[in-house]
């Protein structure tokens, strides 16, 4: 890479920083003016287009590259309790974790999947599938899922880790972990859940009770 090209990442990059920096609890990247973040970026109003078509392409490199920091962190959580210790302990621990350290990350994604532009919520709905996904897979091949019930047993995780994780964002770290302990309690018990009903359908004589 040359050095015009590396300059021009490196001020792509600060744009980008400069608008997570400003998010917070009240302010949505919908508030946010290209002037504002062009003067916390360091660079002239005009120089902005240089590098995004428009304030919504921003935003959505923003959602993009948020949700691929959680799916990258997340990893990185089971291949810690790949070393030994509860994969769902470690994973809602790393979670906690991002969102201390990073909090606007998750905060993009929360604000804008219901937030007023289509395109942004499709591309948080996106990330979301992307996380369903590879989390479908994962369960696939460590617990022995159908494809159908990993499918239903990840979108159950899914959805409770985000909801965990609008109610933690603003928290006082004590009760943020009293919130991680409920968390791991209730994806225990989609675990099981779906251990039970995997165990069903693969007994002849118990599927009969499926539907009880």
């Amino acid at each position: 890479m040359g050095v015009r090209a590396q300059q021009k990442e490196k001020t792509r990059r600060a744009l980008v920083d400069a608008a997570f920096i400003q998010l917070s609890a009240e302010r949505s990247f919908s508030s946010l003016s290209l002037r504002e973040v062009a003067r916390e970026a360091n660079i002239a109003p005009t120089s902005f287009y240089r590098h995004f078509k428009d304030m919504n392409e921003l935003g959505l490199t923003m959602v993009d590259e948020g949700g691929l920091a959680l799916r990258q962190m997340m990893r990185k959580g089971r291949q810690r309790a790949e070393a030994g210790g509860s994969v769902i302990r470690i994973s809602v621990e790393t979670f906690m974790e991002v969102l201390e350290s990073n909090p606007n990350v998750f905060r993009i994604l929360l604000h804008e999947r219901s937030g007023t532009s289509a395109a942004f919520r499709a591309a948080v709905e996106r990330e979301i599938e992307h996380f369903i996904s590879e989390l479908s897979h994962y369960i696939e091949d460590s617990a022995g899922r159908s494809p159908d019930l990993a499918r239903e047993q990840a979108e159950a995780l899914v959805t409770l880790v985000f909801n965990a994780g609008a109610a933690a964002l603003d928290m006082k770290r004590s009760d943020r972990k009293l919130l991680a302990d409920r968390l791991v309690t209730q994806l225990r018990m989609v675990v099981k859940g779906a251990e039970a009903l995997q165990q069903k359908r693969d007994n002849p004589e118990l599927r009969s009770r499926l539907l009880r």
